[in-house]
């Protein structure tokens, strides 16, 4: 059992911060947050004063294993299962350097993403929380066909969703649309499942309790994913064959719907907009900018793991796409805030990660500075704890030095 205090504690909570405060950690769970000397004097003290703890960060959509160099044709990479397993479990080690201590990887052949799930969670590898997806939904040659999902009719459909639910899936993706990152299939604005189609994978998710995330990035595809209910549309770009066209009318229904969207903001901007052209990159922007006028719940995600215009979108860059929110009119406080509580929500996991709260996992931060004041201060990090576990050499050498 042990207290770490700092100048600032962040709860995850739209405005509650709580200045010269202390969290106290008992194993896995947090049992107190509060003022200083709230948490009484029972065990080690670990005191950091200028920095601030918050909530470990949430990414949520990330490709740990995907493999850029999968042959169209075949569906084949270079990569064997095992190889591909270590590779997945390195970018989890780097997604958590970076304070994400929760993350929905969106995308996975084989099942790997369940397997490094359960390895994280038993010490055998570093790295954040995993909700796993497992292998997408998509038609006979669709996006990301080559991952193992393929079905095209109703009866297909809940059979893949019914497999990766058995191999313990946490949550089901679907491709509701096309996507540019695979040769051959339809392109992004065009819809690969209706309405109908996108309930059944809701409604198999709901028989075990779990959530839908849906890639859409067409305005018919959108508009299916909020009929069918799914749990969150992923980019959510309003991709039409002449550019990002957004519809007022249907952000309104999104806003409306409370559905979250993951637009997928990461840091690789300035490569997009030397890829597609100022004119598409401010587009997207506005985009983003106009569903939060809008008031929908969107949330962090980088989609790290996919690579933007040949350039790899690490995933160690999560602040980067932080960043991004900020040059679109975001507070640092609203940012910090679809970072962590409203990301966790979104993942299905906001019961027990995403705020400090007694009861809840001890994944949490601390970083040197104020990010309410500097979000380049989430990269100054001090301390990343995942279920109470110091994960990182300075964490270690922090709590080593002070705790003794």
């Amino acid at each position: 059992m042990w207290i770490i205090r700092a100048g600032k504690v962040l709860t995850g909570r739209p405005g509650e911060v709580i200045t010269d405060g202390e969290v106290r950690v008992d194993g896995a769970t947090i049992v107190s947050v509060g003022p200083r000397g709230s948490a009484g004097t029972d065990g080690d003290v670990l005191d950091l004063p200028g920095h601030t703890l918050l909530p470990g960060l949430v990414d949520a959509h990330v490709h740990l294993g995907f493999d850029a160099r999968v042959d169209p044709l075949t569906g084949r990479g270079p990569e064997s299962d095992h190889h591909l397993l270590l590779r997945m479990a390195e970018n989890a080690r780097k997604l958590v350097s970076a304070g994400v201590t929760t993350a929905r990887d969106l995308g996975s052949r084989s099942f790997l993403d369940v397997a490094l799930r359960d390895a994280v969670e038993e010490g055998l590898a570093v790295g954040p929380h995993i909700v796993a997806a497992t292998r997408p939904i998509t038609i006979t040659g669709g996006h990301c066909w080559y991952m193992g999902g393929e079905a095209d009719d109703e009866a297909a459909i809940r059979r893949v969703a019914r497999e990766n639910l058995r191999a313990g899936a946490d949550c089901l993706k679907v491709m509701a649309s096309g996507g540019l990152m695979t040769p051959g299939a339809p392109p992004s604005w065009i819809s690969q499942y209706g309405t109908e189609q996108l309930r059944v994978v809701v409604e198999e998710a709901a028989t075990r309790g779990k959530g839908v995330a849906a890639h859409a990035h067409g305005h018919d595809a959108i508009r299916s994913c909020v009929e069918a209910g799914v749990t969150t549309i992923e980019h959510c770009s309003f991709l039409a064959p002449s550019g990002h066209r957004f519809d007022p009318e249907l952000v309104g229904l999104i806003a409306e719907s409370g559905t979250y969207v993951c637009p997928t903001v990461h840091g690789s901007v300035e490569r997009i907009r030397a890829v597609h052209g100022a004119e598409v990159f401010d587009a997207w922007l506005s985009g983003v900018a106009t569903m939060r006028e809008a008031g929908v719940r969107l949330v962090a995600g980088t989609d790290a793991g996919f690579a933007v215009g040949g350039v790899a979108n690490r995933t160690d860059g999560y602040v980067g796409g932080l960043e991004t929110f900020a040059t679109v009119g975001y507070r640092n406080a609203e940012i910090i805030e679809l970072a962590t509580v409203r990301a966790a929500e979104a993942c299905g996991v906001g019961d027990v990660t995403g705020s400090l709260d007694p009861g809840k996992r001890a994944d949490l931060i601390a970083v040197a500075g104020d990010p309410l004041e500097r979000l380049a201060d989430l990269r100054e990090l001090r301390l990343v704890l995942v279920s109470g576990r110091s994960v990182g050499q300075t964490a270690v050498d922090t709590v080593a030095d002070s705790v003794g």
